[in-house]
């Protein structure tokens, strides 16, 4: 689970780096830009693979981190960030019950403590809608889904691989990352002709943060961390990141905050990550 709460900690920063450092610059160029640095980053430890499972990963890539940038930085084009923010609070939701539709199953503490997270980092971020454009909305959703389906798939993908001969992560991701940079060029083509924009020297440093370590590290530990932990424990996980993004914006970019909901909401995370972390625990004694 470190690896997912150190995932969460680096994308808590990078909200504040997003909002305040590159507005302006095309959202799916900037995407395909993090995509390539995250790439580069990986290609000297990639690993041989068949072609089914090397495809396999391309496209989970492709959609996890693709298509999910397409619509998460086009979502900013409507909404305001904390707008953004709150309509990620139901991706604990989709990993849940995408788990239990492909096992088939039905697991009640795991969609209890999926509807928890929500209401914890509903309830931190309070007060943020009013009247936001519903195009927005689907989008983030878009957005969410295809990185429920994307952590989901890589758990699968690495679960089929005989564990005598099952490779680590790191010599798998830059699969995922040339997918994903595959599947934003031609939008960042397409919009690098219609818009007409600058990049300050400042922002290059930004990007290539952003590159290396929020996208690159960070999804790299989070799909590592998901397939250690229980679904439900992911679940919950997928939220963490945001009372973390609002103490980075309270304590870094000086933004204001309640701080009754963030402390409020903070504790109802903890509280949903008690049943299923035991519950985990348990089925490990078990086995």
């Amino acid at each position: 689970m470190w690896y997912l709460i150190i995932a969460s900690l680096i994308w808590g920063l990078s909200f504040g780096l997003i909002k305040n450092m590159l507005a302006g610059l095309p959202p799916a160029w900037l995407g395909m830009v993090r995509m390539a640095v995250a790439a580069v980053v990986f290609l000297p430890l990639l690993q041989r693979v068949r072609f089914r499972t090397g495809l396999a990963l391309f496209l989970i890539g492709m959609l996890q981190f693709g298509v999910m940038y397409l619509a998460y930085m086009r979502s900013f084009v409507y909404l305001k960030a904390h707008e953004v923010a709150l309509f990620t609070v139901v991706t604990p939701l989709y990993v849940s019950a995408l788990d239990d539709l492909w096992r088939r199953r039905f697991t009640g503490i795991n969609q209890l403590c999926a509807l928890l997270a929500v209401v914890a980092a509903a309830l931190i971020l309070r007060g943020g809608v009013q009247r936001a454009p519903f195009t927005g909305f689907i989008l983030v959703q878009a957005s969410n889904l295809c990185f429920a389906v994307g952590q989901l798939a890589y758990r699968e993908c690495l679960a089929l691989w005989p564990d005598d001969n099952k490779p680590v992560d790191r010599a798998l991701f830059a699969w995922l990352y040339c997918g994903a940079f595959v599947g934003l060029v031609p939008f960042a083509l397409s919009e690098c002709l219609r818009y007409d924009f600058t990049i300050t020297p400042l922002q290059i440093a930004v990007v290539l943060y952003l590159g290396a370590v929020a996208s690159g590290a960070g999804f790299f530990l989070w799909n590592a961390g998901a397939r250690r932990v229980s679904a439900g424990v992911l679940a919950v996980m997928n939220n963490v990141k945001i009372p973390v993004g609002v103490l980075v914006s309270l304590t870094v970019f000086g933004e204001s905050v309640d701080l009754l909901p963030l402390l409020s909401g903070t504790v109802l995370l903890i509280a949903a990550l008690v049943p299923v972390c035991r519950s985990a625990a348990c089925a490990a004694a078990d086995a």
